[in-house]
């Protein structure tokens, strides 16, 4: 069947991102707070990066892992909030086609690969607290380097599909793009093909690795409790799991977050369109600042290197 004669497939060459469609003065409001938590976020990981690197009690497998936290963390940030902030300030709301899809594929792969390391640091503490004699045979600098090969391959080449299908889609006419950032299914539904197999293998794939990483996460912190429960000495349980629970807030949040926003993803027609927008703003933002914060607060170690580097100033 023909396409009706009031569409175009002329080739779209950009698109507009229109940020909150039905409150678009939210704008002027939001950018402040959404500014301070973006400077927030960059400097507590450059912070944390630079005290890792320069503290030599810090090259440890742990805080090698938490360096590529901190790194996914960054680019995810990069990649999104200073487009949204450009938007907001200068009305810049044009982005181009290869740049949305760009921005597509960074936003799954990166946010799996946070999740994956995730997984990778709780396989860490369960080793560390269960199996505390073979932790230095097993987490090894090699341990790290392949695991963020892995973390970064798995993730990478299994999330690839989603932009590439999306951008192989045909696009008649309409450009508009009622989000603020360019998500697989604001940007695919624009199209006039069929795209449920697109919207089928992002599905797939998301739920596939995200859910994997959070049964093994859950596997891991059940073999840890058992383990704790059986110490004997007193004061020993409390400091076995103080080790994990930096880490434990992290997952916590991480997954709290990004709960919520697929409940309101899912409850879409109940609730303002804008309010799923804002989370997955807030959702690039909220972790990165965060992250870097707990680990400094509650591991004496980074403390005392944050200490040192900000002396050295």
């Amino acid at each position: 069947m023909g396409l009706p004669s009031n569409y175009t497939t002329a080739p779209v060459s950009e698109f507009l991102l229109i940020c909150f469609p039905n409150y678009q003065s939210w704008q002027h409001w939001l950018s402040l707070p959404l500014s301070l938590l973006f400077l927030l976020a960059m400097g507590a990981n450059v912070t944390l990066l630079i005290t890792i690197r320069l503290e030599a009690s810090l090259h440890e497998p742990m805080y090698y892992l938490l360096s590529l936290l901190s790194l996914l963390d960054m680019v995810l940030c990069l990649t999104v909030i200073p487009k949204v902030l450009a938007i907001f300030w200068f009305d810049n709301k044009a982005i181009s086609f290869s740049g949305c899809f760009f921005q597509m594929f960074i936003m799954n792969s990166f946010l799996t690969m946070e999740s994956c390391t995730f997984m990778v640091m709780a396989y860490d503490r369960y080793v560390a607290i269960c199996h505390p004699l073979r932790y230095p045979s097993i987490i090894t600098d090699q341990f790290v380097a392949r695991a963020a090969i892995f973390v970064v391959a798995r993730n990478g080449l299994l999330t690839m599909p989603i932009p590439i299908l999306s951008s192989r889609l045909r696009y008649c006419a309409e450009n508009i793009i009622k989000n603020c950032i360019c998500t697989n299914l604001s940007v695919s539904k624009l199209s006039c093909d069929d795209i449920t197999f697109n919207r089928l293998y992002q599905f797939v794939a998301g739920w596939t690795l995200l859910g994997s990483d959070l049964i093994l996460i859950i596997l891991s912190y059940s073999f840890i409790l058992k383990a704790v429960l059986k110490i004997k000495v007193e004061g020993a349980a409390t400091k076995a799991l103080s080790t994990c629970g930096s880490h434990f807030i992290l997952i916590l949040f991480f997954s709290t977050v990004l709960l919520v926003l697929v409940i309101t993803n899912l409850a879409r027609k109940r609730i303002p369109p804008d309010v799923p927008i804002l989370l997955n703003i807030l959702h690039h933002l909220i972790p990165p600042a965060l992250n870097p914060i707990v680990y400094g607060v509650r591991t004496k170690e980074i403390k005392q290197g944050i200490q040192k580097l900000l002396r050295r100033l």
